[in-house]
């Protein structure tokens, strides 16, 4: 397919939800109705999304895979002249893998609501929101001007906040409030730094300033932009200590609230980390990344206790919150991968992306399926006397949550195993002028997690698919997985031992494009 035509494409894919978002709003059209208004709308978000979703496999059948550097698709308009801010957009192998999987998940999520519409008001909002969502998120991967990169960011935070205030749970408006809050504060910070590099490099063009690679930017003026835009990125990532709004807002979001925000939204802080930061102010980011990999590194062992402390008998841990603290561990490893400032933990950090995505999305709505056969995601209550035993209950539902389990703790085969290696193969090695002795220490204390991350997975599949000791062995047969949700949950995983078994088809799209990123190092 010739460029012209994957510009179309690529426009199409970020301009159709937007329009659905506005359709979502208007009357259904006559004979579309069916069984009533809340069908009809419901139906137009699978369609809309379905058609996203294709237009999105479209786009990377018609990729140039023989030159994943080059920026592909591109469209570069004058938009702002006084501003010097430009319509620009394009795709290349970082941002090609992070479109397809935010379309994916949006349509899965919005299929698995067709038939399993959260609690709350009108599905006409909900459907409106949840396109806005997945238009804001493509444009965060698609955009090359860092003008339009913020306003893209910032265009996700308010249909975020409105699905957990309004279709959450318990809680719901404080956990929305904190995520909204800590979201724009990290947001006003990061405007100051892409203002700065803007300012000071005379464009807001992103790839004209990855190209420069920082060399019209001082010493001075990098460490100021690194810092501001790196918190800003390091709130929505989310890097410890910086994480604390993720567990309340998973805990309160409804299940595919909680789908798009582990496998999407949290992947726009690092994205930013590797298509601004890293080729922009690299030397800004020659100081600053053993500070991130000390705390990417805590991250990992913090999330991984916290999460062993949740699943213990008697602590009235809830499933969600401890999928959540997880994030934090594993975005630990993605954040590790971009502070080694080497290609391989570069790699590492985006093949992480997208495992963690398709791993936790799935996780995700599993929990949200146990919940909704009991009631309550409280894992005293699933691993009670009169609790899930999912292997005796639901034997494929168990079956499922074991295999996400052991896929999140990292098992050689599936997909979350070559992001957290890659990220490690990273840090034992990082770029020159970087501490060996430093990163050989944080890179022995990310194994150490990838230990914990075991532990507590494994406990919690005991727990949930086994029981605890003394559960009562017949117990009445429970739903197993339905139709639906096996049309929603299959794509995952069967991308997760596709990943896994098959690396070379992510990665090839990856490496060349950071290679170039980093300077050709």
């Amino acid at each position: 397919m010739n460029d012209t035509a994957l510009q179309y494409v690529l426009a199409a894919l970020l301009v159709l939800p937007l329009l659905g978002a506005v359709g979502a709003l208007l009357p259904a059209p006559p004979g579309l109705k069916g069984r009533g208004p809340d069908q009809a709308v419901l139906r137009h978000g699978v369609t809309v999304t379905g058609a996203v979703l294709v237009l999105a496999i479209v786009l990377a059948a018609g990729f140039d895979h023989d030159h994943p550097a080059k920026m592909q698709a591109t469209t570069d308009l004058n938009w702002i002249s006084a501003l010097r801010i430009h319509l620009h957009l394009g795709v290349d192998g970082i941002s090609l893998p992070l479109l397809v999987l935010t379309a994916l998940l949006t349509f899965l999520c919005a299929l698995y609501s067709y038939f399993k519409m959260p609690a709350g008001p009108s599905p006409k909002a909900f459907v409106a929101l949840l396109l806005l969502l997945e238009g804001g998120t493509l444009a965060t991967f698609a955009v090359l001007d860092l003008m339009l990169f913020f306003l893209a960011f910032e265009t996700v935070l308010i249909p975020m906040y409105f699905l957990i205030a309004r279709w959450g749970g318990g809680e719901r408006e404080k956990s929305a409030l904190r995520f909204i809050v800590y979201t724009l504060l990290g947001s006003v910070i990061m405007l100051l730094g892409l203002l700065l590099i803007g300012v000071k490099a005379g464009t807001f063009d992103m790839v004209a300033l990855a190209t420069d690679n920082g060399s019209s930017l001082s010493h001075s003026t990098q460490l100021l932009a690194v810092l501001a835009i790196g918190v800003g990125l390091a709130v929505k990532a989310p890097m410890w200590p910086l994480h604390s709004w993720l567990p309340d807002a998973h805990t309160a979001a409804p299940t595919v609230g909680s789908v798009l925000l582990a496998g999407v939204l949290l992947k726009m802080g690092t994205y930013g980390l590797v298509r601004i930061v890293l080729p922009m102010a690299p030397d800004g980011m020659h100081t600053f990344a053993p500070y991130l990999a000390a705390f990417a590194v805590v991250g990992i062992v913090y999330g991984s206790l916290a999460c062993l402390a949740l699943a213990r008998q008697g602590n009235g841990g809830d499933l969600k919150r401890l999928i959540a603290y997880s994030s934090v561990g594993h975005m630990g490893f993605v954040l590790l991968g971009i502070a080694s400032m080497t290609p391989t933990g570069v790699n590492g950090a985006l093949f992480a992306n997208i495992a963690h995505g398709l791993i936790t999305g799935l996780l995700f709505f599993l929990v949200g399926a146990v919940k909704d056969r009991y009631g309550s995601s409280d894992l005293d209550t699933l691993a009670g006397r009169t609790g899930a035993a999912l292997y005796g209950r639901a034997p494929r539902l168990g079956g499922l949550v074991a295999f996400a389990a052991v896929a999140s703790l990292g098992l050689p085969g599936l997909a979350g195993f070559w992001g957290e290696m890659l990220s490690m193969f990273g840090a034992f090695k990082p770029a020159d002028g970087l501490s060996r002795p430093a990163y050989l220490t944080f890179t022995a204390v990310a194994a150490f997690g990838t230990l914990l991350t075991a532990a507590y997975l494994l406990v919690v599949v005991r727990r949930v698919c086994m029981g605890d000791r003394g559960t009562v062995d017949a117990q009445p047969a429970l739903a197993d997985v339905r139709g639906y949700e096996f049309a929603a949950w299959t794509p995952l995983a069967a991308l997760t031992v596709l990943a896994g078994l098959w690396p070379a088809v992510l990665l090839g799209l990856t490496d060349p494009a950071v290679h170039t990123l980093l300077g050709g190092n």
